[in-house]
């Protein structure tokens, strides 16, 4: 479906997507009030939605477009996405799977459509088809037990789908746990310091774009910058982030597996990884090396990730200690933090 008050915009990003016979469009609305209205009838995998729309902002409505679409995932598709780097976060924070900039009018071109159909691929299909669903929750996972040591680092990794799991996580997790909490989400460089805005509003924490050199404090956010990876290194007693920019094997800048990966050497089995929503294997490296080191992982289960591709890649290797939604893996980091502070 595609939701955008242009009727221009609705026409060029329509002939885009059904030149591709892997796509269908089988919907355009020119409201989001059009678009909750053709969804009681119509069933959508992906509905593409613009944000700047009279009558109602996209924004708005994205959780309830969301909530009629059953399973349906969002991809917002706006001039915003780029120019107010804050807009995309809020539509990321409130549900939506990816955002992609839109051209201006005149602008769409051959990269464009490139660039949208990669992004349809990748968020996929919705998931309704439960003969589907039930073969993989059916497939029994075995979990781990977590460690009795002390919490002095928690690390979350995350990608598409992942910052309504993280914001999610972070409403749910008590205050304090005394230890400071590393936060790697796949957005560009330009989002984070808005991005940081969102989990300090959600946690009641403080976060920050994480600096080179510093030392990570408890109860305090520290955010992968978009072009390097977060790190941590220990010298001693002492423990600094150390900001790298290497290849990471799974090719993305920040990467999961390299913070996961420097958490493990630093603190052992008084580090706790979490793998929320995300497309991919980031992090499965990161997560043995943690399991390696006497650490422990958790990952956000099927029911709840938008996309199950970083943390299945985790629960399926048998590295998890659990597989719960975000709430439940907030309790569970409680109850870890709770029990150590008794020993």
């Amino acid at each position: 479906m595609i939701v955008d008050d242009s009727s221009v915009a609705r026409a060029v990003i329509s002939r885009m997507v059904g030149a591709d016979p892997e796509f269908e469009v089988v919907a355009m609305a020119g409201s989001a009030i059009e678009a909750l209205d053709a969804l009681k009838t119509v069933s959508v995998d992906i509905v593409l939605l613009d944000v700047e729309m009279p009558g109602g902002s996209g924004l708005e409505a994205l959780p309830h477009i969301i909530r009629a679409g059953a399973g349906a995932r969002v991809l917002v598709v706006s001039s915003m996405a780029e120019d107010g780097a804050e807009v995309a976060v809020r539509a990321l924070a409130q549900g939506a799977a990816d955002t992609l900039p839109k051209p201006g009018a005149n602008a769409f071109s051959g990269r464009f459509s490139e660039v949208l159909a990669d992004k349809i691929r990748r968020i996929g299909r919705a998931n309704r088809e439960p003969a589907a669903a039930e073969a993989v929750e059916t497939r029994p996972l075995k979990l781990r037990d977590m460690p009795a040591a002390p919490l002095r680092c928690v690390a979350l990794g995350a990608s598409t789908g992942g910052l309504h799991a993280l914001l999610e996580f972070l409403r749910a997790l008590p205050e304090p746990i005394g230890a400071p909490i590393l936060v790697t989400q796949h957005l560009p460089a330009t989002f984070m310091p808005y991005f940081a805005r969102q989990l300090e509003a959600a946690s009641g924490r403080i976060a920050r774009v994480a600096e080179d050199g510093e030392t990570p404090q408890a109860d305090f956010i520290l955010v992968a910058p978009g072009d390097s990876h977060l790190c941590v290194q220990r010298a001693g007693a002492l423990v600094q982030v150390k900001l790298e920019k290497g290849k990471a094997p799974s090719g993305c800048l920040p990467s999961v597996d390299p913070m996961l990966a420097s958490v493990a050497d630093a603190y052992g089995e008084s580090g706790l990884g979490i793998m929320m929503s995300g497309m991919g294997r980031d992090g499965l490296i990161g997560s043995r090396r943690m399991v390696e080191r006497g650490g422990a992982m958790l990952a956000q289960d099927q029911q709840t990730a938008s996309i199950w591709g970083m943390p299945r890649a985790v629960a399926e290797a048998g590295l998890a200690s659990a597989v719960l939604p975000p709430q439940q893996l907030a309790r569970r980091v409680a109850m870890r933090a709770e029990a150590a502070s008794w020993r």
